[in-house]
């Protein structure tokens, strides 16, 4: 184009606003690596994917930073030449949701993955990252929200188990789903073998959410998302 990405903005800005008061528009330059921070507790499989595909160039994404409630991951990340910082929870948790928050804001990130976060975000922070936290859960939501889907799964005997990748809300595992998938199982398989193979749908599933998020192919429309 004969201009750059602000006069862009600028120009649209008028047609935008004679479309309505209710209008949201945001135009991406693609030309920017898009910012990525990675929330982590003591399962990798799901870090262990995202840093292989960044690494292979497979996902274009710039890796600023991944924070653990635990230290267990500090170093597969650093091998990566990525950041760790590990912050601890006390009490309940105040202190260190707010550390997280200054580590993550400090990068202005696209996306902040909750790559099997073990930890609920607060009302705050949902809002002050909406559109931008993207969880990978462990269950065909909206089936067995919250802790130990796994375990749900088996005690309803389920045949088939999987994984959701959404947008974080402050309702539990409610948030607009962006991806899921699915693996088939049976009565011989154990809590155990369930977990095993939910890992690897876990993985993919978040790393196409991802994908379609950071390309700016996700359309939020109240508690629905339209993928392009």
């Amino acid at each position: 184009m004969p201009f750059d990405v602000d006069e862009l903005r600028a120009r649209f800005a008028g047609v935008a606003r004679s479309l309505g008061s209710e209008t949201d528009w945001d135009v991406a330059d693609t030309g920017e690596r898009p910012r990525v921070v990675i929330l982590v507790s003591k399962e990798g499989h799901c870090l262990y994917d995202l840093l292989g595909r960044v690494a292979s160039g497979e996902l274009d994404a710039d890796v600023r930073a991944v924070i653990g409630n635990h230290d267990v991951l500090a170093d597969i990340t650093r091998a990566h030449g990525i950041p760790f910082h590990h912050v601890p929870f006390t009490g309940d948790g105040t202190a260190a949701f707010a550390e997280i928050a200054k580590l993550v804001d400090e990068h202005d990130p696209h996306a902040v993955v909750l790559a099997r976060f073990m930890r609920i975000l607060p009302p705050e922070l949902c809002a002050a990252w909406a559109g931008r936290a993207v969880n990978i859960h462990h269950s065909f939501l909206p089936s067995f929200v919250g802790a130990r889907p796994y375990h749900q799964a088996y005690t309803r005997g389920v045949k088939l188990v999987g994984a959701t990748c959404h947008y974080v809300t402050a309702d539990l595992d409610a948030g607009p789903i962006i991806e899921q998938d699915v693996i088939r199982v049976d009565h011989r398989d154990a809590v155990s073998d369930m977990v095993r193979k939910g890992r690897d749908i876990e993985k993919v599933t978040l790393a196409r959410g991802l994908r379609w998020h950071l390309e700016n192919r996700v359309l939020v429309h109240g508690d629905r998302t339209v993928v392009f």
